[in-house]
């Protein structure tokens, strides 16, 4: 199974860059089967939905995450089509997650096995970094990812 992990984020928001910081620490640690990719695609959402034509089996995104829980909370969240907004367009400049996900039908593309990796943020202001409850999550993820590949890679749920 051909199995992406894409980073999501702005490193130059704080906490937005929380996905490209996971991204970085599962490459570095170098131990990921052939089948998996890792990419770090910032804000490239356009590129993003142009991989995901060229097909992978499933994907798991990485990003900040909003929410009610405690800035530093990992959550998990498996995404199908229903989940995505109607209508998406394809402007390059408002390709957030959801909206990537939800072009791909138009780009002729259909949504893999997809999950979501993310972490409440604490700052998203301009600032290089991340937040020290944010910083403290990146293992936590890289946990979260490494068990959701062990599911895709035994067929489990």
């Amino acid at each position: 199974m051909t199995v992406l992990i894409a980073g999501i984020g702005n490193v130059f928001l704080g906490d937005d860059g929380f996905g490209p910081a996971v991204a970085q620490a599962l490459v570095e640690r170098g131990d990921l089967p052939d089948h998996v990719r890792v990419v770090d695609y910032g804000i490239r959402g356009l590129h993003l939905a142009y991989d995901l034509v060229d097909g992978v089996e499933a994907l798991i995104l990485v990003d900040a995450l909003p929410g009610d829980a405690a800035p530093g909370t990992v959550t998990v969240l498996e995404v199908s089509t229903g989940d995505l907004p109607g209508g998406a367009g394809l402007d390059a400049h408002a390709m957030d997650p959801a909206t990537v996900l939800a072009t791909l039908h138009r780009l002729g593309g259909t949504l893999p096995r997809t999950y979501v990796v993310g972490c409440r943020p604490t700052n998203l202001d301009e600032d290089l970094g991340l937040s020290p409850a944010v910083a403290a999550a990146v293992p936590e993820a890289v946990a979260a990812v490494d068990v959701l590949l062990g599911k895709l890679t035994t067929g489990g749920t």
